[in-house]
């Protein structure tokens, strides 16, 4: 009995790796794919008549995405392209017939058409359409059937769509900016261990070029939370979520400055770097055991942002509070705290060190403000305070929907819970962001 239990938890491992990947876009999109493929090609045969109507599948497959709204649109366009590219090619056949030149003016006509609807992306589909039915003849029943079976398999595409509901990707979304703060984290630490260990110019290179990768994660999550924001959109399951869009772009928003800050940070390291000889480092002592520590308090304020919006956004889309996020509120504050002390204890040592070295006073400054700017950056509601137009109506309103910061005045005023349908309870404490200073 003991080796037949082993033997059922010893499932094979592509198998397992699946239904725990099961609400990826890769794996869903494969899973539904299929599925609509096999129940448009059942249709097509009850509907059209065909004996092999390839084209309904080949239209599903083609449909079906991972969001609701994505699949509506693609297959509005998908049936767009093939009626004009049978219309084109019937008065075509009635006119000119099948020539060499007629081809190549049917495939003109096709594109020029396709471009001018903004058909993307099926444009080749108009001409692809209209060369099949050019190359039968143009007869009617053939471009009839086209036209019949590209409309069973977007239907079915588009219903399987709107019936199983897809999974929203808010929560994926929050995790990328988790893991981006993850690496901003790491950035942080070691700048701050290779300080005290004679930093030189190689190792601000080294500094330089992972700043620069940051901006690329940076983009990868913009594309995750856009994917997150259009499985919102028509989706049923999406409504309860929608308060997860401000936490999730507020979120995107701070993280990006935090990655333009460090590059410009480890740019200032760089050319403090070309000042200094190859045997000396770039602080040594006191000083870079002090930066060691302002570096290591903004390393935790960054990761507890980045858990705290995860802890958010699965509050949001849970319909209750998670306990965690009250306690990440108060290390977020914490570190900032510690992190801002910190800053003032280097700016001191950093100003003795000018006195001594002149030439470096702008680059030290630069150091130091840009920590400030890092530190701003994770405070959310200093960051507001501080914007020209923080106090105008207009701009608190569109504030409000878009920034982490705003939830809490939207939440008192009750405009967010109108604008989410009564979803979001105003008793619940939204101090996201907050510094608690």
């Amino acid at each position: 009995m003991s080796s037949g239990r082993y033997r059922v938890l010893a499932s094979p491992a592509p198998v397992v790796d699946l239904v725990r990947r099961r609400r990826e876009p890769v794996v869903v999109r494969t899973l539904r794919s299929t599925a609509a493929a096999v129940l448009a090609y059942l249709a097509a045969l009850w509907l059209s008549g065909n004996a092999q109507p390839l084209l309904a599948p080949l239209t599903a497959v083609l449909v079906v995405q991972v969001t609701l709204y994505a699949t509506l649109t693609l297959g509005v366009r998908r049936i767009a392209s093939v009626v004009a590219g049978v219309l084109i090619a019937v008065g075509f056949a009635d006119a000119v017939g099948l020539t060499w030149w007629s081809l190549g003016l049917l495939v003109l006509v096709c594109l020029s058409l396709g471009h001018l609807l903004h058909l993307a992306p099926w444009v080749e589909e108009v001409a692809v359409t209209g060369m099949l039915v050019l190359g039968v003849g143009g007869q009617r029943t053939e471009a009839v059937g086209r036209v019949i079976e590209t409309l069973i398999g977007a239907a079915v595409g588009v219903l399987l769509n709107a019936v199983v509901a897809p999974p929203v990707y808010v929560e994926p979304a929050g995790e990328a900016i988790k893991d981006l703060a993850a690496r901003l984290r790491l950035l942080l630490l070691r700048i701050g261990d290779e300080l005290v260990h004679a930093a030189s110019a190689r190792h601000v290179a080294a500094w330089l070029d992972e700043a620069r990768r940051l901006d690329h994660q940076t983009a990868d999550v913009d594309a995750a939370l856009a994917r997150a924001e259009e499985s919102l959109r028509l989706n049923p399951r999406g409504r309860p979520a929608l308060g997860a869009r401000l936490v999730l772009r507020g979120g995107l928003d701070a993280m990006e400055h935090c990655a333009v800050g460090l590059r410009s940070l480890c740019r200032s390291f760089a050319d403090l770097a070309e000042l200094r000889t190859d045997e000396n480092p770039l602080y040594s002592g006191e000083v870079a055991a002090e930066l060691r520590h302002l570096f290591g308090h903004l390393a935790d304020a960054a990761d507890r942002f980045g858990r705290l919006v995860t802890a958010e956004v699965a509050a949001i889309t849970a319909g209750g509070a998670v306990p965690a996020a009250a306690q990440l509120r108060q290390e977020l504050a914490r570190a900032l705290a510690q992190a801002r002390a910190g800053r003032d204890r280097a700016a001191a040592l950093l100003r003795s060190e000018s006195d001594r070295d002149p030439e470096v006073w702008e680059l030290h400054g630069a150091l130091l403000a840009l920590t400030e700017r890092l530190m701003n950056e994770l405070d959310i509601d200093r960051r507001l305070r501080a914007s020209p137009t923080a106090d105008r109506p207009e701009a608190r309103r569109r504030r409000d929907r878009t920034t982490l910061g705003g939830l809490l005045r939207s939440l008192r005023s009750g405009e967010l819970r109108r604008w989410l349908g009564g979803r979001v309870d105003p008793s619940r404490n939204w101090s996201f962001g907050r510094s608690g200073r």
